[in-house]
């Protein structure tokens, strides 16, 4: 049994926990939420309100981390589009606040959730031994938490990039269904399922892949239009509407890696 911190127990860290739970680990779940908590204590999750903020961070750290070897870092950035400059930096001042707890801590192994947003929309095949270049400001700060978790010697850091999340209650042609003239017709998808995200976080840590980086998107890249229209068809959604011209966007995420040093089979019938 490995008892493990969970900080962020949403979409999918709630799951994340019931699964580790279930092979026998015990989990210590963050949220925010008070009223949260009642239903990670239900779900068998030992449950914490821990909120990290840009100046500080909960007096419930402490025990949240407590006699935990190993911690999953599972929080979005959260960033404000509309104003970017106000927001500069804001979620790597909380990873940067969060750290000294982690040192002081019985932490010595840290999994970050993390994006493939990190790699920018590069016309290439992009591999974990591609640089990134994040263009939007969520990436850019995922990026530097990424490079400050990796270079702290108090703990061995992996990074996971997963590409878009979908899943129960999740998926994007809900959005997209009835839209017109919708971009980048042609472009790949790259997606992964919760499911598949669940597993490949069991096995990093069943297998200790520590001082590591991951990308973990699925071996599936239909285009846009293709995906998405048969999406809204097979859930009696309006069908979205492409843009006849061409995408720029040729980018496609290989997780290769994933699949030969994990070992990892992705559950393709989910996609």
């Amino acid at each position: 049994m490995i008892k493990i911190s969970i900080l962020g127990c949403g979409w999918l860290g709630l799951p994340l926990a019931k699964r580790l739970i279930e092979k026998g680990n015990s989990v210590n779940g963050s949220t925010t939420s008070e009223n949260k908590l009642p239903i990670l204590k239900e779900a068998g999750i030992n449950p914490f309100l821990v909120a990290l903020e840009s100046e500080s961070v909960s007096e419930n750290i402490n025990a949240f981390l407590a006699e935990s070897e190993v911690l999953i870092i599972d929080i979005p950035p959260k960033l404000r589009a509309v104003n970017p400059d106000s927001e500069k930096k804001v979620f790597v001042e909380k990873i940067k606040n969060l750290i000294p707890f982690v040192e002081k801590s019985s932490v010595k192994k840290v999994l970050f959730i993390s994006s493939t947003s990190v790699y920018g929309d590069a016309n290439d095949l992009i591999t974990e031994e591609t640089t990134p270049n994040p263009e939007t400001e969520s990436g850019k700060q995922l990026f530097l938490a990424e490079k400050m978790l990796q270079k702290n010697q108090s703990f061995e850091t992996t990074i996971l990039r997963f590409g878009g999340l979908i899943g129960e209650n999740r998926h994007p042609v809900t959005s997209l269904s009835g839209k017109e003239n919708l971009a980048n017709a042609d472009a790949p998808v790259n997606l992964i399922h919760q499911n598949d995200c669940i597993s490949i976080i069991e096995e990093i840590i069943n297998q200790s892949k520590w001082n590591d980086v991951f990308n973990a998107v699925a071996p599936f890249h239909p285009t846009r239009e293709d995906y998405y229209t048969q999406k809204a068809k097979e859930q009696n959604l309006i069908l979205p509407n492409f843009s006849a011209e061409k995408s720029k966007i040729k980018k496609v995420i290989s997780s290769k890696k994933i699949e030969t040093v994990l070992d990892y089979l992705f559950k393709l019938e989910n996609y």
